[in-house]
């Protein structure tokens, strides 16, 4: 039973992304203080025990009725957080002991550690209150990891909250005045979180049309925000704000992509590039819905594509609808003319070299030359020309987007 209560790690309801953070500093202080401690939230739910590796912290009979509920049912009761408050634990700023009591069931002394941030109790760590105890060195040392254990409980509530305006704000104001108003308010939403790197996740169609639909940000690791936007004619796409360690790693903005694209559907995410500063969000939304359709367009870039890997297609989506539909290549794009625009396309794909085009396309190298000079023959271009071949080349990557 006792290894038992010793897995309990983590009330569940914490939000994932912050799990292991919270273990970390938990048992960073019960190493600093050579005993088991226990982090609860200011509703006395508990966040995580950690564990120390001595014989006392092993021993069944070391705990009392009131450790051993709070252990195994996460919670402790409304009459014993009335009675712990009673020692001011809500106001305290630094440790504070309580004697045992066993009429309440504390048959062994506590030391309550408030953890705060800006002034507000957000949650309590726990130890025994053994003889001699921790020093007052080792104890001013837990309460530095309170205060960072506080900053991210802070960081976890704001996690939650719902930040779709000012998102969608900040990627749909115009230019100037109107977007820097929209970055204001966002920054001012989101505290502490607006700090460090971010980038922006597409993920297109999305299947709902009601602009507030998206999912939590609490359901999806390290988003956020969360919006819906419209796209193209008649669909919707997902915009994600990604929280990022650093600039050149991308794996939360994947790990995010991972959880909204459904299976079985025609789906794909673009990722923008990352951004050190809010101003830049709207640009990296830029590129997140440009890569979300290069990978659309293009399936072996996807289902999920960065910025930095659709070479031709960053140049290509932004350009108008129209710009890419030359007059030259409108016979070959026609449906009866699929197969030599697919065979213009892989040739040009493979720089030319005929022997790799044959080989991708499994025909016959004379197979080839003859649809090339089709190719020619319909669109009036020289496919030994380099200018006529890039016009065609573009031509063909803008048709699918």
């Amino acid at each position: 039973m006792y290894e038992e209560i010793l897995g309990v790690r983590q009330n569940a309801r914490v939000t994932p992304e912050f799990k292991g953070d919270y273990q970390e500093l938990v048992d960073e202080i019960s190493e600093l203080l050579g005993a088991p401690a226990t982090l609860e939230n200011r509703d006395f739910e508990l966040i995580a025990f950690g564990t120390y590796d001595s014989e006392e912290a092993l021993d069944p009979s070391a705990l009392d009725p009131v450790r051993t509920r709070s252990i195994l049912t996460r919670r402790s009761t409304a009459a014993v957080r009335e009675w712990f408050e009673g020692f001011g634990i809500t106001r305290a700023t630094g440790p504070v002991r309580i004697p045992p009591t066993p009429a309440a069931g504390v048959y062994r002394g506590r030391i309550c550690l408030p953890v705060r941030h800006r002034s507000v109790v957000l949650g309590y760590v726990w130890l025994l209150d053994d003889d001699p105890g921790p020093t007052d060195a080792q104890l001013a040392a837990a309460m530095q990891v309170t205060a960072r254990i506080g900053a991210l409980l802070a960081d976890e509530a704001q996690h939650g909250a719902d930040l779709t305006r000012e998102f969608r704000a900040v990627l749909t104001a115009e230019r100037g005045w109107q977007q820097d108003m929209a970055v204001a308010a966002l920054r001012t939403a989101l505290g502490p979180r607006g700090e460090g790197p971010h980038a922006v996740l597409c993920v297109a169609p999305w299947p709902s049309a009601d602009p507030d639909d998206a999912p939590s940000a609490r359901t999806v690791p390290h988003a956020t925000a969360l919006c819906t936007l419209p796209w193209a004619a008649t669909d919707h796409c997902l915009a994600v704000l990604v929280r990022l360690r650093s600039t050149d790693v991308q794996v939360p903005a994947h790990a995010a992509a991972q959880r909204l694209l459904p299976e079985g559907a025609r789906t794909a995410a673009g990722i923008g590039e990352a951004r050190t500063s809010l101003s830049g969000l709207a640009a990296s939304w830029q590129e997140a819905s440009a890569s979300a359709r290069a990978a659309l367009a293009e399936p072996r870039l996807g289902p999920v594509a960065e910025w930095s890997g659709i070479g031709p297609y960053r140049l290509l989506t932004a350009l108008p609808a129209e710009a890419g539909r030359d007059a030259s290549v409108a016979l070959l794009l026609s449906p009866a003319q699929r197969e030599l625009a697919r065979t213009a396309e892989t040739y040009l794909d493979h720089a030319g070299q005929a022997a790799r085009t044959a080989a991708a396309l499994g025909i016959h190298r004379q197979t080839l030359y003859y649809r090339l000079s089709r190719v020619e023959a319909l669109t009036g271009l020289d496919l030994d020309d380099g200018e006529d071949r890039l016009l065609l080349h573009m031509a063909l990557k803008a048709a699918r987007l």
